[in-house]
């Protein structure tokens, strides 16, 4: 048997116009409202999967690291480390946990590894019973950041994961030895070099994680982007490729920003147009 359950993180709220690219304003806050400050509210969301034994968990969102100056810079809305209270709301702590998936190591997708801050003390990892696994090139982007995204990266996190000897990093290809069968991987450039977007199988069809590469609903539409993806019309390839493929297989997707929407069935309408039906909110869960 294996269960897929969507664990909520810590929020944040990040401006709107940065979130959405080349979208005019007009267009993107009938998805998302503004606040006065022009941020929109972002969730950062992972997926617990349960199989065989082991408790698999895809991302740790940004966490509750930040010291509280830097908290209200980038807008994280919660002191407390709310992911662990979602794994425990499941019946599980951090030391559960057998394997982190991180599909990059941005700060809002890997944070959450750390432990809350609290003043005067050093960074300390969680998990301390998992493995760790993240693609070589998205390593190697955060250990050499470009002056573009150097602030997205945490290098004492960095450090610790390499201390662990529990980090696995691997080369591009479908199949992770340790993660199994039932597992693929796809990969993309477009947002950061070397992003793992991990597949599990379900009788229903596959689940994805697409991470930044699609962070919500609304970037489900081919033309929407971030105005933090560093090839904007290479990522645009990738979500089509990656939605075609997933319409054709009545794949669904897990989204880790959409502060409402967690997870929908990839669907296209007459005109050629991606979409989602069938979507869950807030907590999903599903079972095979």
């Amino acid at each position: 048997m294996r269960t897929l359950t969507t664990l909520t993180g810590n929020s944040q709220k990040l401006d709107g116009g940065a979130m959405f690219g080349n979208a005019p304003k007009a267009l993107w806050q009938r998805w998302m409202k503004p606040d006065e400050l022009n941020r929109i509210d972002l969730g950062c969301r992972a997926l617990l999967v349960q199989e065989e034994g082991r408790n698999i968990l895809v991302e740790t969102g940004i966490g509750a690291f930040f010291s509280p100056d830097l908290k209200q810079r980038f807008g994280v809305q919660e002191e407390r480390h709310v992911l662990l209270d979602s794994l425990a709301a499941a019946g599980l702590s951090d030391a559960d946990i057998d394997i982190v998936v991180l599909t990059h190591l941005h700060f809002d997708h890997a944070g959450g590894l750390l432990a809350a801050w609290e003043d005067g003390q050093p960074a300390r990892l969680l998990f301390p019973n998992a493995q760790f696994i993240t693609g070589r090139r998205q390593w190697q982007r955060a250990c050499q950041p470009h002056a573009r995204d150097r602030a997205s990266y945490i290098p004492e996190l960095l450090e610790l994961l390499e201390a662990s000897g529990r980090l696995h990093l691997i080369d591009e290809s479908a199949y992770c030895e340790l993660l199994g069968a039932d597992w693929r991987l796809h990969w993309s450039d477009g947002h950061t070099p070397g992003q793992l977007i991990p597949e599990v199988a379900m009788p229903d069809g596959p689940v994805v994680f697409p991470a930044d590469l699609i962070p919500g609903a609304p970037w489900v539409h081919l033309p929407i982007t971030m105005g933090y993806d560093r090839f904007p019309e290479g990522l645009i390839e990738e979500k089509e490729a990656l939605l075609a493929d997933l319409h054709t297989r009545g794949g669904r997707l897990v989204f880790t920003h959409d502060p409402d929407t967690a997870m929908g069935r990839v669907s296209r309408d007459e005109k050629g147009r991606y979409g989602l039906q069938q979507t869950l909110n807030q907590a999903a869960k599903l079972v095979s």
